[in-house]
């Protein structure tokens, strides 16, 4: 059985490698409330084929003529998801990657597109979790990993296995990073003043950490209830125009994964890093001012650092602009490593009247599937 699994892992990676060290999926979520009265048609068609892969997009314009003219936009990806696919569709084909991180390699997932386009339901779930939801069908990617983790480790535990898991959460707000499981509230100024500054730097081993950030052991379902219920918490909202509830930040949930072998002495770290971008969105549309104007921009400045970074890699310059922006500076292993397997969503909101942000997040996705980052290296514990 020990050998068998030995055997496992050296072919699992084998397959992941050949689908790609970086991927990007598509999801489109399906239209909400006033939506479905507003839009008699959708500006985005999914061509009838066996892979699931292709999303087709088309944009109407009208000429100073009053002609109107449209064009149409074909992209291919390695999975789409049609506005009715399930949030266990959508893990199912997640839960591959999630496996290369207990058998010890370093994953990063994470989701990108407009604000309103649904990252945050297809990471997490709704904006509540109970107890008593941890087992059903509308929990996001974070929880739903956590559980596929636990359920493996005990089967591992049977061959020698051993692991101990520690997570930590983080948000990226206005280019300074925040602890969103810190031990007091957002309205403890006092408290707050008082922690240790958070700041990223590579350890020895070359790997990307963050200094003074709470780790927290997570050995059991109800950990993961009160670390997500924690994070949903102190995580910054806020209203615009473009939705209600905005993510105002970037969120940052890290899974780091130890394993020994007592019978044969083989040990792994993995590292799972499952991340909720910050919607992107015009001050045009989102109609923001104030504070909500410097998150806007703080927000589409780091998004575009993102875009500069995927640029540099996919033309293999030989400088990446990795500390631009503390989000790049924290993916900076995830995106331009070679042992590290990379996930991208674009989320997309189908209506009409986000058809240009809508092609904007597909055009990035294209640029992002177009990156090659080498062969995956298991860690060293």
């Amino acid at each position: 059985l020990r050998n068998e699994e030995s055997m496992r892992r050296k072919l699992h990676n084998t397959i992941q490698e050949l689908k790609g060290n970086i991927r990007v999926f598509c999801r489109v979520r399906p239209l909400l409330g006033e939506e479905k009265e507003a839009s008699t048609s959708l500006p985005l068609s999914f061509p009838d084929c066996d892979d699931k892969n292709e999303i087709e997009l088309v944009q109407s314009s009208e000429n100073a003529l009053g002609k109107s003219t449209s064009k149409s936009f074909p992209f291919k990806f390695d999975r789409v998801f049609a506005p009715d696919s399930s949030q266990d569709a959508v893990f199912d084909d997640v839960s591959q990657l999630i496996q290369s991180a207990l058998d010890g390699y370093p994953v990063c997932i994470f989701a990108y597109g407009q604000t309103g386009s649904g990252k945050t339901h297809t990471m997490q779930g709704p904006d509540t979790i109970s107890a008593s939801d941890m087992d059903a069908d509308i929990l996001g990617i974070i929880p739903r990993a956590v559980k596929q983790i636990y359920e493996n480790t005990g089967k591992l535990a049977e061959r020698g296995w051993e692991y101990t898991l520690e997570g930590q959460f983080l948000e990226i707000y206005n280019e300074t990073l925040q602890d969103l499981l810190a031990p007091t509230g957002r309205g403890d100024k006092q408290a707050s003043d008082k922690q240790a500054k958070l700041d990223i730097y590579q350890d020895n081993d070359g790997h990307t950490r963050v200094k003074n950030l709470t780790m927290v052991k997570v050995d059991s379902a109800e950990r993961v209830h009160w670390l997500l219920a924690r994070a949903a918490e102190n995580r910054t909202v806020a209203a615009t125009n473009c939705n209600e509830r905005s993510s105002r930040s970037h969120s940052v949930f890290t899974l780091f994964l130890h394993g020994k072998n007592t019978l044969t002495g083989e040990s792994s770290t993995g590292v799972l890093n499952l991340i909720d971008l910050a919607g992107s969105e015009r001050l045009s549309n989102s109609g923001s001012s104030g504070d909500r104007l410097k998150e806007t921009q703080a927000i589409n400045k780091s998004l575009a650092c993102l875009g500069d970074v995927i640029a540099a890699l996919a033309k293999g310059n030989r400088h990446i602009p990795y500390r631009n922006s503390k989000l790049t500076h924290l993916l900076q292993e995830s995106l331009g490593a070679g042992n590290s397997k990379t996930l991208m969503f674009v989320c997309v909101n189908p209506s009409p009247g986000s058809t240009q942000e809508s092609l904007c997040s597909l055009q990035f996705a294209t640029k992002v599937n177009s990156c090659q980052i080498g062969t995956a290296r298991r860690q060293a514990a």
